[in-house]
């Protein structure tokens, strides 16, 4: 198995020769749960498809990234990896393009991809400003915050809560303004609320992904709005600190306080199972490994062009607690070597005619 080699000193090492190899700027931080999940589902694909994996972490420090894209640069061109996949979180994708195509290196975003339908950076489309900018694969973000908002909006319909103007109170922590991914969470919350006709989303605000910021958040919310009893959240951690607060003054999430998270943390995935969350959906962690089989196939001379440069798929799952023990069983230890990443490559499987990206099949 590959091991994923964590740098936070930016240490390179020559890559020895191989079928390809990938290095990946992952944006999140090393003890990370979500971003450590993807890294070793990618570590796993790798493994199944001869592909050498160097994994960096900018630990959410965004400018971190553009760094490690200088350091990958700087490298003697026999050094360099054969392509990057790396994330538009906070909006550093057109850098990162800019760097890697002057340098003839071949990249590829996954989890995040360039702000649509606006292209406000001016970056265009896959392999025409900036030729060796492959494509883009991401999870079809809206899908995750309009399943969670929906099932949500259900629970706190079925619990009766007292309703101000004859319309339920919501309140939403999102993760940040700048993140295609986070703005489309976003979106999917509101298509959702906008649908219900009966509920009224009273704010939202943005905790940039973090716990103790979620419960500094939550706690004047509720001050400000003390007849919310929903609380909508783009992903886990948030949803743990809106929890926090809720608790600080006294509440019990699940009984008189209702909230819905994003991700498939082991603590997410028990408070799931234990009622104190209400909705969660996850599995989109899977996007990385997905990217490295579309590389597998560009590699060995099948484009995925025939299905798109920018392709958003369904990968979210929204769990139940049997869904959510299923995973547990086969995923709790992060380890994805039980799946064949190999049978999803239309090299390999030449009867394949479509690309199947969602996570449901990997619950099976």
């Amino acid at each position: 198995m590959y091991r994923i080699i964590c740098l936070c000193c930016c240490l390179f090492t020559a890559l020895p020769a191989c079928a390809f190899s990938v290095t990946f700027i992952n944006p999140g931080k090393s003890d990370e749960v979500y971003w450590l999940t993807a890294s070793r589902a990618m570590e796993a694909a790798a493994s199944d498809l001869d592909i050498r994996l160097n994994v960096l972490y900018s630990e959410r420090q965004h400018p971190r990234s553009v760094a490690l894209a200088r350091q990958i640069i700087a490298l003697p061109p026999a050094q360099r990896p054969d392509y990057v996949i790396f994330s538009n979180d906070y909006a550093t994708g057109p850098e990162l393009l800019r760097l890697f195509n002057s340098a003839g290196i071949k990249s590829f975003m996954a989890f995040s991809a360039r702000e649509k339908p606006v292209d406000h950076a001016g970056i265009g489309t896959p392999r025409q400003q900036y030729p060796l900018w492959l494509g883009s694969l991401e999870p079809r973000a809206e899908d995750a915050g309009y399943l969670t908002a929906k099932a949500l909006i259900a629970r706190g319909r079925a619990a009766h809560l007292a309703r101000s103007g004859g319309k339920l109170q919501l309140l939403a922590i999102s993760g940040d303004r700048s993140t295609p991914s986070s703005l489309a969470r976003s979106e999917g919350m509101h298509r959702a609320v906008a649908e219900a006709g009966d509920v009224q989303l009273l704010q939202e605000v943005y905790a940039s992904w973090e716990q103790a910021r979620a419960a500094e958040q939550g706690r004047w919310l509720y001050l400000r709005y003390p007849q919310a009893h929903l609380v909508w959240a783009g992903n886990d951690l948030m949803a743990f600190g809106a929890m926090d607060a809720w608790r600080a003054q006294g509440g019990t999430p699940g009984k008189n306080g209702f909230f819905s998270g994003i991700n498939t943390s082991e603590q997410a995935l028990a408070a799931l199972g234990d009622g104190t969350l209400s909705a969660l959906a996850g599995g989109h962690f899977i996007a990385g490994a997905w990217a490295l089989v579309l590389l597998y196939d560009y590699h060995h001379g099948r484009d995925f062009a025939d299905e798109g440069l920018e392709l958003a798929r369904p990968m979210f799952t929204l769990f139940d607690t049997r869904s959510a023990a299923r995973f547990n069983q086969r995923y709790h230890d992060l380890d994805f070597s039980r799946v064949d990443f190999r049978r999803y490559s239309k090299v390999l499987n030449p009867q394949l005619s479509r690309y199947n990206f969602d996570f449901k099949q990997l619950l099976q």
